[in-house]
């Protein structure tokens, strides 16, 4: 921790060393263990990602073909995690649904002794979507779905059980590309908090738990979401133009622009963008592309605001039909990956996280009983 650096919101505060990855580093952008996001995006799947993060090396084709098939044999969901899941009321936020199924299972599959934690962050990393899943058909199509499809990667797994069927492989692969670039950034809101609890010596599920929620603050996640009901409000490019302008001079607050660390762009959003145009054309949609660049135009011509990996991702998600309430949801599916790596590496050189605080209120004042108040 740097001595005696103050900072609103510790902004530019190094608060620990990390070995997962770079965020903004001169020359080096986003990496994932020294890959670069790129890279990483254009040749990687998914669940090498998730390997390469909690194990700190790219798997060998062996090892990538018993990964997947350790996460393919851990979706199933206890019975009494269903049926939790089946209390859970149908207008809860998923965030909320995420949480209280992590911290079920930490109730019913305890961590233990923590020699078994990268078996507990697989199993989180395979179950995460199943329990997403399973909560929003029950309760928005009335039926328990089956969570142990046969799909080999995380995404075809995630669609196939949203649409009763297996993908088309364009959206699969689109949406294993956003999994890889949410997977890791480094010390986060949300993967600091759960550092935070890792340093007290508690378990996985409750550190993740503590992830889940600082996620679901909407200064943190969320921005896809926003983002999709921003490009949502206009017909085509010319009123999204005209409606961005009257937005700012109104001093309204647009989601998906500008980032804490990042200062003239945000690599994931080349990738998504790439992606959004691609499914645009797959799906018919000749609207919500040229509105969203639209949009990017505006805020970059105005403000000098990038658009970050939230913008372009909300209309990778539509194109691909799933709901908006699930966008940040599925940040977590990815996520996991990140925060269980990072609560590893606290676990392997552990200090307890306690910053210190400049007292500003008042100076010590004279008990006064009650009667004289």
């Amino acid at each position: 921790m740097s001595a005696g650096k103050k900072s609103g919101g510790l902004a530019g505060v190094t608060a620990g060393e990390t070995h997962i990855c770079t965020v903004g580093k001169e020359g080096a952008g986003l990496t994932y263990r020294g890959y670069d996001i790129y890279d990483l995006a254009d040749n990687a799947c998914f669940e090498e990602v998730a390997y390469l993060l909690l194990h700190g090396k790219l798997p060998t084709q062996a090892q990538l073909t018993a990964y997947i098939a350790k996460i393919k044999a851990n979706r199933g969901l206890p019975d009494s995690l269903k049926t939790v899941l089946e209390m859970v009321p149908a207008d809860a936020h998923p965030m909320d649904v995420l949480r209280t199924g992590v911290s079920f299972l930490g109730n019913v599959e305890p961590e233990g002794d923590f020699s078994n934690q990268s078996d507990v962050a697989d199993r989180l990393l395979a179950c995460l979507p199943s329990m997403l899943l399973y909560w929003h058909r029950f309760h928005t199509d009335g039926v328990r779905i089956e969570t142990e499809t046969d799909d080999d990667s995380i995404s075809g797994h995630f669609l196939h059980m949203l649409h009763d069927k297996a993908p088309k492989e364009l959206h699969r692969r689109c949406l294993d590309t956003t999994l890889i670039l949410y997977a890791e950034h480094e010390f986060n809101a949300s993967t600091f908090a759960g550092r935070v609890i890792t340093g007290t010596l508690s378990d996985m599920h409750s550190a993740v738990s503590g992830a889940i929620g600082a996620l679901r603050g909407p200064l943190h996640g969320g921005a896809n979401e926003a983002a999709m009901a921003l490009i949502s409000e206009f017909r085509n490019a010319e009123e999204a133009t005209a409606g961005i302008h009257q937005k700012l001079a109104d001093k309204a607050l647009i989601m998906g622009f500008g980032h804490r660390v990042y200062t003239t762009s945000d690599p994931r959003n080349t990738v998504n963008k790439r992606m959004s145009k691609e499914l645009a054309d797959d799906v018919g949609n000749t609207t919500l592309y040229p509105i969203s660049e639209a949009i990017e135009k505006v805020m970059w011509d105005e403000k000098k605001l990038f658009a970050n990996a939230d913008f372009f991702a909300a209309s990778v998600y539509h194109f691909m039909g799933i709901p908006t309430y699930l966008f940040t949801p599925i940040f977590v599916c990815s996520r996991i990956t990140g925060w269980a790596a990072h609560i590893m590496e606290q676990r392997a050189n552990n200090k307890l996280i306690r910053p210190a605080a400049d007292y500003i209120g008042p100076d010590l004042q004279n008990w006064v009983a009650i009667e004289d108040r």
